[in-house]
């Protein structure tokens, strides 16, 4: 089937965009998804982080978007999926969009009135250049089980967001963040009760942290089941000179120490530092303290929440919304693991500010503690 996709160059095989991306697979999707949080991680006193995020499904014909905020112990939700239709161009559904206003540079954020209570116009802008993380291929029994390419970013934003009818101003100066851009063969992540089997996991520890600095940003995509081996790494450091030129280093090898807090409902990170080591030039060690800011992916459909997941058809279009108290046991049990958690970033006198997400599966020989919660 031809598209307004169709009339753009871009074709990468002899095939109209919706019957060909990733040479028909279903699991092929691109996704975007962004983070911002007040560098001093409380906005009067108030703990926040806003999430939002887009997955294209040009095989399914499914586009499905989602935006949150936690304020305080509090996560508000939206979500919404459309059919792509005739509109397979429109980065959005429903009130949430994403525009490219340049690329590599800026994008826009635009989330319209809804039932949610969330609303917002809130411009990207990058502080950094891209980085293209290492390709993350996998293949089992001559299946290819992952395929994919990302991109990673720092920036600082402005604009607005409002909140339960409280409107709140975002500068460049007091709101950093940073987004994603990643495409290809995506495996699939199932951890909702609500839709078994719940994939079991088992003996590996991971984060993909960034962490963002005045003059440095250094991020982080590490997955290991031994201490110390990596079977994906991916680590950058950007550094901006006193002349404005910024240089680009790529990590050969990165170590932890991390130390959990005594968190209940689920595996929290209080402390930890990362040390990388480059090819050239000398090693950095990034101290990064959890702050109390958190979002839950669950929220955006990681994993899949209540019998939705990702790339689900829901008809041409449908949303839903919802809060959750983060201090309530089913609550977090249903949530899980993976978030986004704000945390305070340290590295030779510099102070700065990002995020890390983590976690660390039963057998794993490292960080016992806990592994008594699901590791995703």
């Amino acid at each position: 089937m031809m598209s307004a996709q169709d009339d753009l160059i871009g074709h990468q095989a002899a095939a109209p965009f919706a019957e060909r991306a990733g040479h028909g697979d279903p699991r092929f999707t691109e996704r975007y998804w962004y983070t911002l949080h007040p560098i001093e991680g409380s906005v009067d006193g108030v703990p926040m982080i806003i999430d939002v995020g887009m997955g294209y499904y040009p095989n399914k014909g499914v586009m499905d978007v989602f935006a949150g905020i936690t304020v305080g112990r509090r996560q508000h939700n939206f979500r919404a999926s459309r059919a792509l239709g005739a509109a397979p161009l429109e980065a959005g559904a429903g009130p949430l969009r994403i525009e490219v206003l340049e690329g590599m540079k800026r994008h826009r954020l635009t989330l319209k009135d809804n039932a949610s209570g969330l609303s917002f116009e809130l411009d990207f802008e990058a502080s950094f250049p891209a980085a293209q993380e290492k390709q993350n291929f996998r293949e089992r029994k001559g299946v290819i089980e992952e395929d994919m390419v990302r991109i990673s970013q720092f920036g600082r934003w402005r604009g607005w967001f409002a909140i339960g009818g409280q409107r709140h101003q975002v500068t460049p100066s007091s709101w950093w963040g940073q987004r994603d851009h990643s495409w290809g063969i995506r495996s699939e992540m199932r951890t909702d009760e609500a839709a078994p089997p719940v994939q079991q996991h088992s003996n590996f520890f991971w984060t993909w942290s960034m962490f963002q600095f005045e003059d440095m940003g250094i991020s982080i995509f590490l997955k290991e089941r031994e201490p110390g081996k990596p079977h994906y790494l991916s680590a950058s450091e950007f550094l901006r000179g006193a002349d404005g030129q910024v240089t680009h280093r790529e990590a050969t090898a990165v170590t932890h120490e991390l130390e959990w807090a005594d968190d209940p409902l689920g595996q929290t990170i209080s402390t930890g530092r990362f040390t990388l080591e480059f090819a050239d030039g000398p090693p950095r060690t990034v101290r990064m303290d959890g702050m109390v800011a958190r979002f839950y992916l669950k929220g955006g459909l990681y994993g899949g929440f209540k019998g939705w997941n990702h790339g689900d058809h829901k008809g041409d279009y449908h949303d839903e919304h919802d809060v959750w108290d983060l201090d309530d046991a089913a609550t977090r049990a249903r949530a899980r693991t993976l978030g986004d958690h704000v945390v305070r970033a340290t590295c030779e006198g510099r102070q700065g500010v990002g995020i890390s997400e983590y976690g660390v599966a039963d057998g794993y020989p490292r960080y016992p503690g806990p592994q008594k919660h699901p590791a995703l």
